[in-house]
């Protein structure tokens, strides 16, 4: 289903957290100064985006969603992953997560988004009115414009910096 306007914002974000996830998968921590790499830039993700991303799902998405019974049960375990997310991010900060723990952070992430598109946002196009969609979007702005304008910078270089160590 093609994606509403109103969610493309969260959408195009998912991509970015999909995309750090991949590089996880495909490289993995191996050394312990590409353990800091990946930590750092983890850490990165959530300061620059993902932070304001989880309080704009959890201040106007979940509410509108936890309005349909059928999907109560899908927004409190997504509410939960949102929890057990925040606690790698702050262990990624503190740089305590080692190599296995960086997979399953991955891992989880990567699951986590999956669902929220294909099952969150799926079914709350398919039971809200445009309208309704529409206020869900003006609220996400609110908080979405709150994320600076910023990139952020892939490891490769950094990898690879630190593989000829």
């Amino acid at each position: 289903m093609l994606r509403d306007k109103n969610l493309v914002p969260l959408s195009r974000q998912h991509q970015h957290a999909l995309a750090l996830c991949v590089r996880i998968n495909r490289a993995g921590p191996s050394s312990p100064t590409e353990l800091e790499a990946w930590q750092s830039e983890i850490q990165q993700h959530y300061e620059q985006e993902i932070q304001y991303h989880f309080d704009a799902e959890e201040a106007h998405l979940f509410p509108e969603a936890d309005k349909f019974p059928e999907l109560n049960e899908l927004v409190e375990q997504l509410r939960d992953e949102h929890k057990r997310l925040r606690r790698d991010f702050a262990e990624a900060t503190a740089r305590s997560l080692d190599a296995q723990r960086v997979r399953d952070f991955a891992e989880l992430l990567s699951t986590h988004i999956r669902k929220e598109e294909r099952e969150l946002f799926e079914g709350m196009q398919n039971k809200m009115a445009p309208e309704e969609l529409g206020r869900i979007g003006h609220g996400l702005n609110e908080v979405l414009g709150q994320v600076p304008e910023a990139c952020i910078v892939p490891t490769e270089f950094v990898l690879r910096q630190a593989k000829q160590d």
